[in-house]
């Protein structure tokens, strides 16, 4: 529609029909100019947005934002300071610390390496929230399968729990052995914990003829899983599986009934195979048989290799590690034996859980091996006591407690809420 402009009436004399039609052009525009706003308003082209849409695309940057909140990277970071700490418990206020992980009340003379939190690059990793944890596994039940360093969690989470409620220790109902297996169970939980002692995941049995010793000849049957945890571990909904420094000692593998091998064995007639072959098999042993089993249908987490921290020499030559503080990143690199563990683990869980999945099981990398190769101060070095142990040695293995351990159920803990997987 062409507008016309509109004269002005003036003292002269006016013909009827132009008036009309004046008149008429002015009805016209009016309307016009009185629909405009309602198109304006009604446009989806419009820089007015409806209090309706405003609401649309605030749900859309929050559900954004959740998103990226959960894709946050937490394994990859740095320590930072927490002058707070320790953030959970003392020795004195956990009844549940071993005199091994037990450093402040075995004279530990600094107390700054309790002083510290895991900061992921691009986000937050959560506080423990025992209350939190305890309704996600209320009816449910975990356990943790492997060596000394994964009981040396769970003693660090029945810590943490402990500013809830304390467990009920049911470990003679279930063995002989309550050294190295336990059970505890949160009856107001409904929830029961576990450790399996497997310390190679797969059979093993002793080789020296002068008998077991720490660092005595073993037989590996690589191909064989441990019965120590296939016996019991349909019974779990949540399986943290780990091990590690076992893998160094002398040992002779067996694959299908005969021996293929060894490493650091000195027998003659005996071709030497690098323990991250041994590793290898053992964990595709482990997760061939979780698949396997028939009624197996729990969430397995693997946690991935802990690294020792001896200095100056080797465990059993004056090894040590007297440092008081973490590594930054750009001090301590992964590389090494300790790159070729971490990557042996995380190509077998790769290739496992692509299986698993078609099977209706979830296979989970809880990656802890880059935070706590920072960490040379967290060991208990000399300030532990074990009755198995010549204290002479250093322990540059497992880890204080209260102490950076205590990270990795956090890191749990996010990953039960979160669903989240290493990428």
């Amino acid at each position: 529609m062409k507008f016309h402009a509109i004269d002005l009436p003036t003292g002269k004399y006016t013909q009827p029909y132009s008036i009309h039609k004046k008149v008429l052009l002015l009805a016209l525009s009016l309307i016009v100019l009185t629909s405009i706003p309602l198109y304006v308003n009604n446009s989806s082209t419009s820089p007015l947005l409806s209090p309706s849409t405003k609401t649309s695309t605030t749900s859309g940057l929050e559900s954004i934002e959740e998103k990226q909140e959960e894709q946050c990277h937490i394994f990859s970071g740095n320590w930072v300071p927490y002058p707070d700490g320790p953030a959970y418990y003392t020795n004195e206020t956990c009844k549940w610390i071993i005199p091994q992980h037990n450093c402040m009340k075995f004279g530990r003379p600094d107390s700054e390496f309790m002083k510290w939190r895991w900061k992921p690059d691009q986000c937050e990793l959560p506080l423990f929230d025992a209350a939190e944890f305890l309704e996600i596994v209320r009816g449910k039940s975990l356990a943790f399968i492997g060596d000394s360093v994964g009981r040396n969690q769970m003693q660090s989470l029945l810590c943490l729990l402990g500013n809830v409620t304390y467990p009920e220790d049911h470990s003679d109902q279930y063995t002989n052995n309550t050294d190295y297996f336990k059970h505890f169970v949160y009856t107001d939980y409904n929830f029961t914990m576990a450790t399996l002692w497997a310390p190679y995941l797969v059979r093993s049995s002793d080789a020296d003829p002068n008998g077991h010793s720490r660092n005595s000849l073993m037989n590996l049957y690589l191909d064989e899983p441990d019965e120590a945890w296939t016996a019991q571990v349909e019974n779990f909904d949540y399986v943290v599986i780990s091990a590690g420094q076992w893998f160094f000692r002398p040992l002779v593998y067996y694959e299908n009934g005969g021996s293929i091998g060894c490493h650091w064995c000195n027998l003659e007639n005996m071709t030497e195979i690098p323990e991250t072959y041994g590793y290898r098999k053992a964990y595709r042993t482990v997760f061939k048989t979780l698949q396997n089993l028939q009624n197996y249908k729990g969430v397995t987490f693997l946690r991935t290799f802990s690294p020792a921290h001896f200095e100056n020499g080797a465990w059993n030559s004056g090894g040590s590690c007297g440092r008081t503080r973490p590594f930054s990143k750009e001090e301590m690199k992964l590389e090494g034996f300790i790159l070729d563990m971490y990557m042996t683990q995380v190509e077998e869980l790769n290739a496992a859980a692509k299986q698993a999945k078609q099977k209706g099981l979830e296979f989970r990398l809880m990656e802890t091996t880059e935070a706590m190769l920072l960490r040379p101060d967290g060991h208990p070095n000399f300030y532990g006591a074990s009755p198995h142990r010549n204290m002479t040695y250093a322990d540059c293995v497992h880890w204080c407690l209260p102490g950076p351990i205590d990270t990795w159920n956090e890191i749990l803990l996010h990953m039960l809420k979160t669903g989240q997987r290493s990428s």
